[in-house]
């Protein structure tokens, strides 16, 4: 769990008691459900950024999760992107290990790209459908209102965002 600050906000200006409070306001209910507290094991301010390196191959050098590329933990897809990418050049280690085919391991980086870049697109759509900017006007805070009301409440906005979110094909 995240929850949006400045980045260069103090972490002393969020002890324990400050986090729970926001998370509680975010994510109680109506219907009785109420947020359980445990220990806060780790805090940190991380900023929101993306970056891609392309191609993920250097010679015999090939790059995969963070070394490749970043999400901003919006989308929750850092950890799925990186297992992405480790199954399809496991898959083209075994190719070419086991009968010297090298045609998987030239297609890694273009493979693994076409995946990076639909996540990176969610990844922004989420970020700017769920946080504020300080550039934002009336105007874009009420197309920010409109887009959560549109996957909230349309079958095919709510398809969508799930498509993305549980994961991608793999090609």
């Amino acid at each position: 769990m995240y929850v949006q600050c400045p980045p260069d906000d103090d972490l002393a200006a969020w002890p324990d008691e400050r986090i729970w409070h926001e998370l509680h306001a975010r994510l109680e209910t109506n219907n009785g459900w109420k947020l359980i507290e445990g220990p806060v094991v780790q805090k940190g301010i991380t900023g929101m950024r993306s970056f891609v390196v392309e191609p993920m191959q250097y010679g015999k050098l090939f790059l995969a999760g963070d070394s490749a590329h970043i999400v901003p933990p919006t989308g929750a897809k850092g950890l799925n992107l990186a297992a992405a990418d480790v199954r399809l050049l496991a898959r083209a280690f075994t190719s070419f290990y086991k009968s010297g085919d090298t045609a998987a391991l030239e297609q890694y980086s273009e493979i693994c790209l076409r995946r990076v870049w639909k996540v990176q697109r969610f990844s922004w759509w989420m970020t700017s459908m769920l946080h504020r900017f300080d550039s934002d006007n009336p105007f874009d805070q009420r197309r920010q209102l409109a887009e959560l009301d549109y996957v909230t409440s349309s079958r095919v906005g709510a398809q969508s965002l799930a498509e993305n979110y549980v994961g991608l094909p793999f090609d």
